[in-house]
Order: structure tokens, then sequence, then C-alpha cells
């Protein structure tokens, strides 16, 4: 609650609107009178245009006066009606004190949802004075300065962005009705795209992008769900969207790591990504490269990591020869430290695995089989969530009907890492590649399996270890006892040089001994 206060008396500037919040003195109607019981304090009403907005701060008091419902009035007369609405919900109120203009606020709420009425039903054609004007009071109720993050307040690491106690929007009664009236607008069979794209421009779109660093989770729903419709019906913006969300990512990457929608605007990417025509373009295979791959980097990946595996797998899906490149990129972003990034980086890897092909599979084995041995041997446990709610792991040998595991996963079971990387012998595709691969793959990954066995202290990655082991043994017992012959004579070869060393450390401490008495007999003598 503390935070909430604090947030509402800063306020934190977009790119698109650099002036201070209040409410704006935009009327024009007979039915409509302002009356100002203070003086202005930045020298007048605000100055709206379709594409930018100039939000004066007035501390005034604002009387509306009802309008005649469209039904009330002639059809000639409902777009000069729906002009005059539109004006009425342009005015701006204060929604920090509920009390404050309750009559007014409601009457424009009101006007709001006849709108949005008006224009679902397709009563009329819009005319091309009336579409600016609608677009002109969207951009003056939503294009805003938002207030700070909680980190900016705080100076602690940003949260979970669904956290019960993360900001929402005061003003989100009028505010969730205008958007919906934008959404109603573009998706609109009587919308003329070469009339409404002279308004729905780059900047405008530029300053809906802007608006998904908005905390309230309700705004960025409908932004993401705004910015697909204007994605699909506008082919022109296309390359301009994706260029802007790319920049926000680049952003978030490299300088600030911090920002509330980019679980949303991966979702819209992969309904984009989902209808990239093949051959794939250049610019989709960089995009993946230099934005999608480098979203593992930033400590908050846990957040947007769902829609950001969907990104990443439907690119493997579309071209399966980028398969290499994705498996190279999550081992060069590879946590370290951190149990719970690993085991997402595991589930990541299986789905990414399950669309390779046997040829991208060779080029990257060894590198992937050396980071999988070190997660088998890995001791880190956390309680982790893996997405896998209610798929009962059964690890079968291929071919044969013998049941070597299995586990029902839970929303919120625990998981050391080296499970999760053991429960990738479940899926029958990766297995089969490992077959192929045998060669390689099991002199790399034996020594992992051997040192779980003798030393883990998880029982169930014993047992997992032990399942695993015996399908190596069924499937080729003599790469099997040639692995272990050679673990063996490399273990001995390991006491070996530990009872070396342990020997030449005695004879020196000896050495150092009988340099001692000596030196305590010449002292003495």
């Amino acid at each position: 609650m503390f935070n909430k206060i604090i947030k509402r008396g800063q306020k934190k500037f977009s790119k698109s609107d650099t002036s201070s919040d209040g409410v704006s003195n935009s009327t024009s109607s007979s039915n409509v009178s302002v009356n100002h019981d203070t003086q202005q304090q930045s020298g007048g009403g605000g100055v709206v245009t379709a594409n930018g907005v100039d939000r004066a701060s007035v501390s005034s008091v604002v009387v509306v006066e009802t309008l005649p419902l469209f039904r009330d009035v002639a059809i000639s007369d409902r777009q000069n009606l729906f002009l005059r609405k539109l004006r009425i919900c342009s005015i701006l109120f204060d929604f920090t004190d509920t009390v404050k203009s309750a009559r007014e606020k409601e009457i424009k709420r009101q006007m709001l949802l006849e709108i949005v009425d008006f224009i679902q039903s397709g009563s009329g054609k819009i005319t091309e004075v009336v579409q600016e004007e609608l677009i002109r009071m969207v951009s003056v109720n939503i294009f805003r300065c938002l207030p700070p993050a909680s980190h900016e307040n705080t100076g602690m690491e940003s949260g979970d962005p669904e956290e019960d106690d993360s900001y929402l929007e005061p003003s989100w009664p009028h505010l969730q009705i205008v958007y919906e009236l934008l959404l109603r607008y573009i998706v609109s069979t009587d919308t003329d795209t070469k009339i409404a794209k002279r308004y729905i421009d780059h900047s405008f779109v530029m300053k809906l992008l802007d608006l998904f660093d908005s905390e309230d989770p309700r705004e960025r729903e409908y932004l993401k769900t705004v910015l697909h419709r204007i994605y699909g019906k506008f082919m022109v913006h296309r390359p301009f969207i994706r260029r802007g969300i790319n920049n926000i990512f680049y952003r978030f990457i490299f300088e600030t790591e911090r920002h509330s929608g980019i679980g949303e605007l991966l979702e819209i990417l992969g309904s984009i990504i989902n209808g990239f025509a093949l051959p794939m373009k250049e610019e989709h295979k960089l995009f993946l490269v230099r934005a999608l791959i480098p979203l593992h980097k930033p400590k908050s990946v846990a957040f947007y990591h769902q829609q950001l595996s969907y990104c990443i797998t439907q690119f493997v899906e579309k071209d399966y020869k980028l398969a290499d490149t994705v498996i190279r990129g999550l081992l060069k972003y590879w946590p370290v430290t951190n149990c719970q990034k690993e085991v997402l980086f595991l589930g990541e890897l299986e789905e990414v695995l399950e669309s390779t092909q046997s040829a991208e599979f060779q080029r990257c084995m060894v590198p992937l089989f050396r980071q999988i041995g070190r997660c088998l041997t890995s001791s880190h446990f956390q309680v982790v969530w893996l997405g896998l709610v209610g798929r009962v792991c059964v690890l079968r040998f291929p071919n044969t009907s013998k049941l070597l595991f299995s586990s029902q996963i839970g929303l919120n079971d625990s998981f050391t890492v080296a499970e999760r990387a053991l429960f990738l012998w479940n899926n029958d595709h990766i297995v089969t590649l490992m077959a192929q691969n045998r060669t390689v793959i099991f002199p790399i990954i034996y020594e992992a399996l051997e040192k779980n066995i003798q030393s883990h202290w998880n029982q169930a990655v014993h047992g997992l270890t032990s399942n695993v082991r015996k399908m190596f043994l069924e499937m080729d017992n003599e790469l099997f006892e040639e692995c272990q012959r050679q673990y063996l004579e490399k273990e001995t070869r390991a006491k070996g040089l530990e009872q070396q060393r342990e020997l030449t450390w005695k004879r020196l401490e000896e050495v150092v001994a009988s340099k001692a008495v000596i030196e305590d007999m010449v002292m003495v003598n």
C-alpha cells in the first residue's frame, strides 16, 4: 500500500509524453460547460492532435451536461452527435480522488459505452472526420505518463509482475472502455484501412509500444490484443512493429533488464512467427539470433520464459536447420549458479530437440552432452514450476515393453537439476537421436552416471540414473563395457596420481623435518 501511495505521487515520463498529467480543457458543444474554480497552472487548456497529446495540467471542476442517445436522434444527425460525444470523452478527470467530479465521470463512462455499442452495431458508416476525432479522443485518454515502477521507488529488484500488490491504474474504468472502443474500431468491417492508416500511423504505434511498460496487467492484455489486430490489418505497419519490438528487447537485454510487457510482446511475436512464410527471410533469422536467444540472459527470464520458449520452438519447427543455432545459443547463456533457470533451460532444450533432425543434432551433440553431463551430477535443489501439469513421465526403451521409471509431475513438485536432465530420456525422439550417435554420446556422459550412483545425495537421482544406465547396457552392451573399462582405467590412473602426490608430499615433509633436526643440532653445538 505504501508503494502505491508513493507511485501516485510521482510520475515516470514515457517517450511519447513529456508533459504533466491533469484535466484537459477540450470541449466543443453548447451542451458542455467548463467552470474553472481555480486559476490554470500551466497557461491554458491542452491542445490535442491525432498523434500527439499536450496534456496541460489544469486544476478545475468540469461540469458536463448529458447528450441525447443515438437512437433518439435522426440518422442524418448521428454523425454530428458522434463528434460531440467524442469531444466530451476527450475531457480528462482526476481518478486519484474518487469523489471529485463523480457525476461527470459517470456521464463520460456511459457515453463511451454508447460509442462502443454504436461502432459494434454498424448502424452507420463512420466518416473520415469522425475517425480523426475518434483517434484523437483515444490518444488523449491512453497516451499518458506512466507511474514509476516498484523498483524505482524502493530500490529493490523487480519482482513478479503478476503479484497482488502490483500497481493498478486508477482510471481503468474509463481506460478499459477506450481500449475496447479502439479495438472495435480496428476490427470493424466498416473501417477503411486506407483512411484509418492516416491516423493510426507510426507515431501512434510507437506510443502503443511505449505503454507496454505499464505495470497494470489488464492494460497490457488490451495492448497485446490491439497491437496484434493492427499488425494483422495494417500490412504497411508490420516491419515497423517488428523493429519497434526489437528495440524494446535490445534495451531490456543490454541496458535496463526491467520491463513489464516482455511476456505480452513475446505472445504477439509467437503468433507472428507462426505466420512466417518459407523459406524464412534473413531478417527473421537475425531477429532470432540477436533478440530472442539473448532474452535468455536476464535474471527475470522465468517471468516470460514460457512465451519465449514458444517463439524459439516455432522457429525450429518452421526451419529445422535452425536447431543447431538455437541449441548453441542456449549453451552460450546457460546459467552457472541459478538452478531454477537451469531447469527451465532443460525443459526448453527438450522441446527444441523434439524438432531437431539427425544432421543438426550431430553438429552440436558434443558441447550439448558435455553440458547435460554437468547437469546430471548437479547437486542443486529447488522448488520450481515446470509447466508440465499432469504429464506422466514414463521411460521405456524403444521397441520394448520394459518400463524403466514413472513419475507424476505436479505444478509445484520439487526437482533437482539432475532429475530434470534425466527426464530427457523419457522422450522417444531424443533417445532415438542418442542411440544413433551412441559411440560419441555414451563416453561423454558415462562418467556422470557412475558418479551419480556412487555419491549423489538424492535417492530419486540414484533410481533414475540406474534406469538410464540399464538402457545403455541393453542398447549396446559392447560399447557399455568399453566405456566401463575406460572409466575404471581413468579412475585407476587418478588413484595412482593421488597416491604419488601423497608420497611426494610425505617425502617433502620428511626432508623439511630432517633439515629442522640438523638446524637444531647446529644451534645446540
